[in-house]
C-alpha cells in the first residue's frame, strides 16, 4: 500500500533487498533484522518506511514469534523528519496489521534523561504514539551478567530439581502472582484470574523456548515444600533468566538470591557469553537481587501500551 500526502510515500519494504534502505536510520536492533526475517519473526509487510523522494524520514517495524499470524510487538520507530510524518506512518501501517495495536517497546541508555539529544529523540517517538492514543506503561531495567563475575556457592538451604511438568509450573506461577510488583502481571490481573495469567504466559512465552525444559528448576525445603522456581532459557537472541518467583509463604528469607544464583550457575555452566534479564524499575527488591548477583544495568526499556 502506497499513499502520498502530497510528496510523502508510506509503504512496507518490498523484501530483504530493501533492508539497507530500512537500516539507513540507526538503532541497536538493525543487526538482528535480517535474521528475524529469515526466522519468521518479522515479515516485509511489517517493516514500514516513510519516504520523501529517496530519503527515509521515518520507519516503523513490528515483531512476532515464528508462526504467529499477527505481530505481537512494535519495537522500531525512528524519525529523521517531522513528528507528523511518523504519526502518519504508524497510523497507516496499523490499519494493515489486522489486529489491535501491539504494545511498543524501546531500548534506551540507562541515563537517557541526562543526555539532551537522546531524551529529545525518546520524547519525539513517545509523542508520535501518544498522538495516536498510546501511553507510557512502564520503564524496565535491562540487566546483564558477564563471565568472570563471581557467583556465590549454594547456601545449602534449598534443594533444586527440574520442574516435573507444565501443571506444576503453572500452579507455582499462579501462587507467585499474589503481591507481584511486575506491572505487566498486575495489568493482567485486572482482566483475568491469576491462573489464567499463568497459563497464558506459559503458553505464549515459556513453552516456546527451544532450550531444554530440564533447565527449569524448582527449589524446595528439605521436607519437599516448594519455595519457588527459576526459568533459565534462550530466547533466540540471548541466554536469559526468563522468570523467577518465590511463593508468598516463603518470602522474606532471602531465597530469591539462591534461586537467581542457581539459574545463573546453570547458564554459566553452558559457557554462554552473557546472561540477560529484565525487571521493572519499580520492582526494587528484584532489582536489588540482580545487583547482589553481579548483574549490571546496560540499558533501559520503555514500554508503551494502547490500553
Amino acid at each position: 500500500m502506497t499513499l502520498h500526502d502530497p510528496d510523502l510515500t508510506l509503504r512496507p519494504i518490498t523484501g530483504p533487498d530493501e533492508l539497507d534502505l530500512f537500516n539507513s536510520l540507526p538503532y541497536v536492533l538493525n543487526k538482528e533484522l535480517a535474521e528475524d526475517l529469515a526466522a519468521g519473526r518479522r515479515r516485509p509487510e511489517w517493516l514500514w518506511l516513510a519516504l520523501r523522494g529517496d530519503r527515509v524520514v521515518a520507519r516503523a517495524a513490528w515483531w512476532s514469534r515464528p508462526g504467529d499470524e499477527h505481530p505481537v510487538l512494535m519495537d522500531v520507530l525512528d524519525l529523521a523528519g517531522e513528528v507528523g510524518d511518523g504519526a502518519r506512518l504508524v497510523r497507516t501501517a496499523l490499519a494493515t496489521l489486522g489486529t489491535d495495536p501491539p504494545d511498543y517497546l524501546r531500548y534506551v541508555p540507562g541515563d537517557w534523561r541526562d543526555q539532551p539529544e537522546v531524551r529529545r529523540g525518546v520524547e519525539q517517538r513517545m509523542g508520535v504514539l501518544e498522538s495516536l492514543g498510546a501511553k507510557l506503561f512502564v520503564e524496565r531495567l535491562r540487566l546483564e551478567w558477564r563471565p568472570g563475575t563471581p557467583l556465590p556457592e549454594p547456601a545449602g538451604r534449598l534443594t533444586f530439581r527440574p520442574v516435573r511438568d507444565a501443571g506444576e509450573l503453572i500452579s507455582l506461577m499462579t501462587l507467585v502472582l499474589e503481591g507481584t510488583l511486575d506491572a505487566h502481571s498486575r495489568d493482567d490481573l485486572t482482566r483475568m484470574t491469576a491462573r489464567e495469567s499463568a497459563q497464558e504466559q506459559y503458553r505464549d512465552e515459556l513453552d516456546r523456548y527451544a532450550t531444554p525444559h530440564e533447565w527449569w528448576q524448582v527449589a524446595t525445603l528439605p521436607d519437599g515444600d516448594p519455595v519457588g522456581f527459576v526459568i533459565p532459557a534462550h530466547n533466540g537472541y540471548n541466554p536469559i533468566i526468563a522468570y523467577l518467583g518465590v511463593v508468598p509463604a516463603h518470602r522474606g528469607h532471602g531465597y530469591v538470591d539462591e534461586l537467581l544464583a542457581a539459574g545463573t550457575r546453570l547458564l554459566a555452566g553452558e559457557g554462554v557469553p552473557r546472561i540477560r534479564a529484565s525487571t521493572d524499575v519499580g520492582n526494587v527488591p528484584m532489582a536489588r537481587a540482580f545487583a547482589r548477583a553481579g548483574y549490571v544495568t546496560f540499558e533501559r526499556q520503555l514500554d508503551m501500551t494502547w490500553r
